[in-house]
């Protein structure tokens, strides 16, 4: 799936750069990004990824210990105090 989600975003990104239809195809391209970007279950599942990403950091770097450069071990650090788990960026559950 995130080799399909890869090729769909290189191919609009080409599409975008390569397209001679100009700046009104250009504005509903971007338009469109825009709506999908803003649908509640695409925040929702965006959050839910970062939020999975930044549990899975922290216990990877847990089980490296000593072996992670120290420039890896502070970003991983500044990941898990961005927001807790259990709350999004409004103070409720996630769920």
């Amino acid at each position: 799936m995130r080799y399909r989600l890869t090729f769909i975003a290189g191919a609009a990104v080409g599409y975008v750069l390569g397209a001679r239809a100009g700046r009104e195809r250009y504005e509903e391209l971007r338009k469109g990004a825009r709506r999908i970007a803003q649908n509640p279950a695409v925040r929702n599942t965006a959050e839910t990824a970062a939020v999975n990403g930044r549990a899975l950091a922290g216990r990877a770097l847990d089980k490296m210990g000593d072996r992670v450069p120290g420039p890896v071990k502070d970003r991983v650090r500044s990941l898990r105090e961005q927001r807790s788990p259990d709350e999004d960026e409004w103070g409720t559950s996630n769920t």
